[in-house]
């Protein structure tokens, strides 16, 4: 079992895991071994649905496993299913046959474009989710009052970590142009993170009291704080990154670095899912009665 299977067992021993391609499951086989379901919670492979993807090689076969979701539904048929994409999946010229196929099938479908920052999630991160039931229209998701939680709630700037100095001989010059941005908007006193997206209209930088940008599967992040011998920088770690994700209490401790970030960016907020499952399914505060 790879590290992600390791990491599934570990936060959810009681689960069963399938260490095999989707489309290479036997649905019918998968029905025997675990029985009925109410819910499928489903979120096909997204890179490819990037707008700045484009048509690559390989783009179509990842994109085309979102008919997996019905496949598995056609042999299951749950109440309900919640497909989790980057909102960019609308673009895909085989959405409206994807979204048929479950209208075929007797779902009631609701689009919604949720932002993780609503939701409690220091973490701006915008997906969409489409919700299927199929007794009823699916209702609109409602997030918590309350105001965003900004990226200071998930930064430590105190912990034992490894700093440098900003201005290294071997810095390279994007990120000290990035550093120097952000230092002139908030002047020398204040702490800030750099923001490496290969293409950023930000400045690449931003405040610690906005919600951290959207968090990918690496590294895309650092934190520059002052001290007397001048600024001072690291990368966000893997702790930092798993409660933006609000991901708090979960348990990371399988692969390097690298796989533990790729497993956090791949991720759903878990305090988006229970809401939208919640309300879906009508159960907020308890479980639904089957299984998942």
């Amino acid at each position: 079992m790879g590290t992600c299977g390791k990491t599934h067992a570990e936060n959810f021993p009681s689960s069963r895991f399938f260490l095999s391609g989707i489309e290479d499951l036997d649905v019918e086989k998968v029905e025997r071994d675990i029985g009925p379901v109410d819910l499928i919670l489903a979120s096909p492979e997204c890179t490819s649905h990037s707008l700045a993807k484009g048509s690559k090689p390989g783009c179509d076969i990842s994109r085309n496993t979102a008919f997996q979701v019905v496949r598995f539904a056609r042999q299951f048929e749950p109440r309900w299913i919640v497909v989790e994409n980057v909102v960019s999946m609308k673009k895909w010229n085989r959405y409206q046959e994807f979204t048929a196929a479950l209208r075929a099938l007797g779902y009631n479908l609701r689009e919604e474009a949720l932002n993780s920052k609503d939701f409690g999630v220091p973490q701006s991160r915008r997906r969409l989710f489409l919700l299927c039931d199929l007794q009823g229209p699916p209702p609109r998701i409602i997030a918590p009052k309350g105001h965003p939680r900004p990226a200071t709630t998930i930064v430590n700037l105190n912990g034992e970590y490894v700093w440098s100095d900003l201005h290294s001989p071997k810095r390279a010059l994007a990120t000290l142009e990035r550093a120097e941005r952000g230092i002139g908007a908030l002047g020398p006193r204040k702490p800030f993170l750099l923001v490496y997206y290969g293409s950023d209209h930000a400045g690449g930088w931003q405040p610690l009291t906005r919600p951290l940008r959207t968090v990918t599967t690496i590294d895309r992040f650092a934190i520059v704080k002052p001290s007397r011998s001048g600024h001072k920088m690291r990368m966000l770690q893997v702790d930092e990154l798993q409660r933006a994700m609000g991901m708090d209490g979960m348990r990371l401790s399988h692969g390097t670095r690298r796989d533990r970030i790729k497993m956090i960016g791949n991720a759903v907020c878990p305090p988006v899912m229970r809401a939208v499952v919640e309300q879906l399914t009508g159960t907020r505060g308890s479980e639904t009665s089957g299984k998942t």
